[in-house]
C-alpha cells in the first residue's frame, strides 16, 4: 500500500487532510476514491490507516481507522554531514541513506568541494529539491519520517554541532589505526550518532588538522578508498548493523 506524508497540523479530530501533490497521484495514478484505505504518516514516526471520506479539487479528507507507531524507524538516530559533491551524487546519497534509515543530512562546505553555492537563493533552491528527493525516498522505503535536509554548514559549525552527539567520528583515508569496528565496540549503547564524509577531493591538510585538534575521532574504513557517494551509505549500513536495527 502506498504511503503519504502530511505535517502534524493536518491531523485533527480524527481526520487527516492531504493537500499536497499527492492528491493528483492518489486520484489520477492510483485511481482511488471514497471508501478506499490509504496509509498516511505524520512525519513523526506514526502511521495511520485512513479511509478516504471526501474529495475536493485540491484536497482529500480521510477518516482515521487506526494509528500505530511506524515499524520501519531504527532505534538510533544518525546524522550524515556530507561534504558537498556534484548534484547527481548528492541526490544519490540522499536516496540511499534515506532507504538505510538516516535521520538528517547536513551538506557541508569544504575547501575541496567541487560544487560552490555562494548565495542564499541558490542554497534554498538546492535544499528544496533535496528535501523533495528525501520525501520521495522515504515514501518508497516505507519510512516513518522524512529525513531533514538541513542548511549548509561550514567545518567550524560542524565541529561545534558535533558536541550534541553521543558519538561523532570522521572516516579519513589517512587514518591507519582506529577502525570503525573499534569505535562501535567502545560505544555500544549510543542512540544519537553523527559522522562527516569529505567531498570528492577529500579533506585538505588544514581541515584534517582542525578535526584532530578539536578532539574528533577519525577512523579507517579499510584498505580501499571509497568514493564520497559510496562512503556515506557504507558507514550508515555498518552503523545500523553494529548498533542500530539491521541485526535485530
Amino acid at each position: 500500500m502506498s504511503k503519504f506524508f502530511v505535517t502534524p497540523d493536518k491531523i485533527t479530530n480524527n481526520k487527516i487532510i492531504i493537500d499536497t501533490d499527492d492528491v493528483a497521484h492518489i486520484l489520477r495514478v492510483l485511481r482511488l476514491g471514497i471508501g478506499d484505505i490509504v496509509t498516511v504518516c505524520d512525519s513523526q514516526g506514526n502511521d495511520y490507516n485512513a479511509e478516504i471520506s471526501q474529495i475536493e479539487a485540491k484536497s482529500i479528507e480521510c477518516s482515521i481507522k487506526e494509528k500505530y507507531a511506524s515499524v520501519s524507524e531504527p532505534n538510533i538516530q544518525v546524522t550524515l554531514f556530507q561534504g558537498l559533491p556534484k548534484a547527481s551524487k548528492m541526490e544519490y546519497i540522499i536516496q540511499k541513506t534515506t532507504e538505510l534509515g538516516i535521520t538528517e543530512i547536513v551538506p557541508v562546505k569544504l575547501s575541496r568541494c567541487v560544487v560552490k553555492i555562494d548565495n542564499k537563493k541558490d542554497e534554498k533552491k538546492k535544499l528544496d529539491r533535496w528535501q523533495k528527493i528525501s520525501e520521495a525516498a522515504a515514501k518508497q522505503s516505507g519510512r516513518g519520517i522524512v529525513p531533514a535536509i538541513s542548511e549548509i554548514m561550514t567545518l567550524d559549525e560542524v565541529i561545534e554541532r558535533s558536541k550534541e552527539f553521543d558519538l561523532f567520528f570522521v572516516p579519513y583515508e589517512c587514518e591507519e589505526q582506529k577502525t570503525l569496528k573499534e569505535v562501535f565496540l567502545l560505544n555500544p549503547d549510543v542512540i544519537n550518532v553523527g559522522f562527516l564524509i569529505g567531498p570528492e577531493g577529500g579533506f585538505d591538510i588544514a581541515e584534517a588538522d582542525k578535526l584532530h585538534k578539536s578532539g574528533i575521532e577519525t577512523v579507517t574504513l579499510g584498505k580501499r578508498i571509497l568514493r564520497t557517494e559510496t562512503a556515506g551509505e557504507a558507514v550508515l549500513a555498518m552503523t545500523m548493523y553494529e548498533i542500530g536495527d539491521i541485526n535485530r
